[in-house]
């Protein structure tokens, strides 16, 4: 759950420091105050996409930082484990700083990360229900999310989704081996001939430089032949030779070494010299021992150099690039060998379908048994809402093989009794549209594992007695799963309001020639008058107070 958030220098907030309850928390306050203020500082925190202009005229920068309690949430701290930024505690800080320029930067616990890692991570902490979600419903695509989340089958979503992929794949497949079988069966004989000629060769990278650098010593033969013997005798043969002179100089050291003993370490620093030349003469020894001049090797690795080249420029490749090009040649006449077997190709795309079909056939039976509940629930709670005989239709129609399953999902509704149910964005006029979505979020959010609910003026359009089914509908929603849902609602109508268990009320004010906003927490006195404020406009006078005290003693 949200436990707190500050905000610094974001559009006209200066400093808020703000925190939340669990349970139903309302948010209040004159038109233009900034309500939205909040939920779009919040959103920046949670990973939103940032837009320039938000920092305070005047400011570098604006910082946004949320607390979260993770204790009972389990996705997020699995989240945080496999991310490697788990650290033990049930507190998660989010952080985010957004510069004037238009940069940003994201912080999870301190440490830097991506804004996709934190929209990732907000995703498991809150729900935003907005009033544009409203719009979002009539889609096509929403409605079917929203069903398959109200079921629990996204996973077997995602797999449907990914079965056919890989049947799709492997149809398209199937039909271009059938369309171009005469011009892949000309490419797989070449290739074959390809493979033959570079396997033969058997050459690696690392081998054509070992070639190349047995080529130099045999090529170089006598020069390495001669230039070693003239090594010897320069080291130890000659009569003038280095290991004569050291040890001449040895010798001579060691005498006068007797009166004073300050030449010992130079003469231990010639010992290691002698000891370092007397084993290069002998490796020089050994080299020249097994060095000889071998005309027929060096034929051979002649004859071999000039066949790699030669089939290097027929490729038109780096010799030491013929090994990968092997390796393609071989992944390709694989490829290639499916296609020309009409027959496995066949069977492998015949196997994926039934793969696909199989999860498909589960995914809409789910999707049939959620429909009736979900159109049952929702039907209900749209008599709560004034919508006397009004119906709520989950209709499921069979449509070709899809990614998403074989069924296409849409919402139905009737207004009232004896209506039949039409397409959502056909039927509902806009108050209409705002208690029918109200109703779907409020149900379906039953489901939801999101410990932190937000309504952002979800109850645009609607008045009366209505509204105080809304707020009772909301109330319900936060005191479920109790001491573990949050439920914060920005609402402008006072029997919301009323039944809010806490109430925080947003105002502006005017400093040093700029607006500024604040948000503050009401105790029982300040709610009495934000009510009737709600109630009674610009005068508030002592019937709507009374009025609004005893809404919230009702409530």
């Amino acid at each position: 759950m949200l436990q707190s958030l500050s905000i610094r220098d974001f559009v006209i907030v200066s400093q808020l420091d703000l925190e939340f309850d669990v349970g139903f928390t309302v948010l209040t306050g004159e038109t233009g105050a900034g309500k939205s203020i909040l939920i779009d500082a919040l959103s920046l925190a949670l990973g939103a996409r940032g837009e320039g202009g938000v920092t305070r005229t005047g400011c570098d920068k604006a910082e946004i930082s949320a607390i979260f309690s993770i204790t009972n949430n389990a996705e997020a701290k699995q989240w945080l484990a496999q991310a490697e930024m788990a650290s033990g505690a049930d507190e998660l800080l989010l952080r985010r700083v957004m510069f004037a320029d238009g940069r940003s930067r994201a912080f999870i616990n301190g440490a830097t990360v991506t804004v996709a890692q934190l929209k990732e991570l907000g995703e498991l902490l809150v729900d935003i229900y907005s009033q544009n979600a409203h719009h979002s419903l009539l889609k096509l695509a929403t409605q079917r999310v929203v069903l398959d989340s109200f079921a629990g089958l996204s996973a077997l979503t995602d797999q449907v989704s990914s079965d056919y992929k890989i049947w799709h794949q492997l149809r398209q497949q199937r039909a271009e081996a059938e369309k171009n079988a005469q011009q892949y069966a000309d490419e797989l004989a070449d290739l074959r001939d390809k493979v033959n000629e570079l396997s033969q060769l058997a050459i690696s990278s690392s081998e054509w430089e070992d070639l190349l650098q047995d080529h130099s010593r045999l090529s170089n033969g006598a020069s390495l032949i001669a230039g070693g013997e003239q090594c010897r005798e320069l080291l130890s043969e000659g009569e003038l030779s280095a290991m004569r002179l050291l040890t001449q100089v040895q010798h001579k050291l060691q005498s006068l070494s007797e009166f004073d003993s300050a030449l010992s370490e130079t003469l231990e620093t010639l010992d290691s010299a002698i000891i370092q030349l007397e084993e290069t003469d002998r490796f020089l020894n050994r080299y020249l021992q097994r060095t000889e001049l071998d005309p027929a090797s060096l034929a051979e690795l002649d004859s071999k150099i000039q066949s790699i080249h030669n089939i290097s420029r027929k490729y038109r490749v780096k010799p030491d690039e013929l090994a990968d090009v092997l390796l393609q040649s071989k992944a390709r006449v694989s490829e290639l060998e499916l296609f020309a077997n009409d027959g496995e190709l066949a069977q492998k795309e015949a196997q994926a379908l039934a793969v696909y079909t199989q999860n498909a056939q589960r995914l809409s039976e789910g999707r049939k048994a959620a429909a009736a509940k979900l159109s049952a629930q929702i039907s209900a709670e749209m008599q709560r809402l004034s919508l006397s005989g009004g119906k709520f239709e989950v209709a499921l129609t069979a449509q070709s093989p899809t990614a998403n399953g074989l069924e296409q999902v849409e919402f139905l509704v009737a207004g009232h009794a004896g209506v039949a149910p039409r397409p959502l964005g056909k039927v509902a006029s806009g108050g209409e549209l705002s208690r029918i979505s109200l109703a779907i979020r409020v149900v379906t959010a039953k489901k939801e594992s999101i410990p932190t609910m937000i309504f952002d003026e979800v109850d645009v359009g609607i008045g009366g007695g209505v509204a105080e089914v809304v707020g009772q509908l909301l109330k319900q929603l936060g005191e479920q799963k109790v001491g573990q849902r949050q439920v914060l609602v920005i609402t402008h109508l006072p029997q919301v309001a009323a039944l809010g268990q806490h109430h925080l009320r947003v105002s502006k004010s005017q400093a040093n020639g700029q607006t500024l906003s604040t948000i503050e927490k009401l105790n029982d006195a300040e709610r009495i008058e934000e009510i009737a404020r709600m109630l009674g406009g610009i005068e508030i006078t002592e019937t709507t107070r009374q009025h609004a005290k005893e809404m919230l003693a009702r409530y």
